[in-house]
């Protein structure tokens, strides 16, 4: 707390050079880094419902979890070929 204070009152904390804006808390990559936190944090949430409410097996809840992530992924390849090629035109 006396260091902290001291840092203030003696104004030390003008000689700190400023974190750049890419590195940021409001940056784009920070928001990302954020958001990809949520979703770990979210999916670890699911994958405890899965297996303590629902009665899933472990292995039963990685199925799921890589089943969704391997429909996704066709998901948003097709999506992305579709935009590529001008299909939705």
């Amino acid at each position: 707390k006396t260091d902290f204070i001291n840092f203030i009152s003696e104004q030390e904390w003008k000689s700190i050079e400023p974190v750049s804006s890419w590195f940021g808390p409001s940056s784009f990559l920070m928001s990302s880094m954020s958001a990809l936190f949520q979703l770990s944090m979210w999916i670890r949430h699911c994958h405890g419902y899965l297996t303590e409410k629902v009665g899933i097996p472990v292995w039963g809840s990685y199925a799921v979890f890589a089943l969704a992530t391997l429909f996704s992924g066709l998901i948003l390849g097709l999506v992305s070929e579709a935009l590529e090629t001008d299909w939705l035109m």
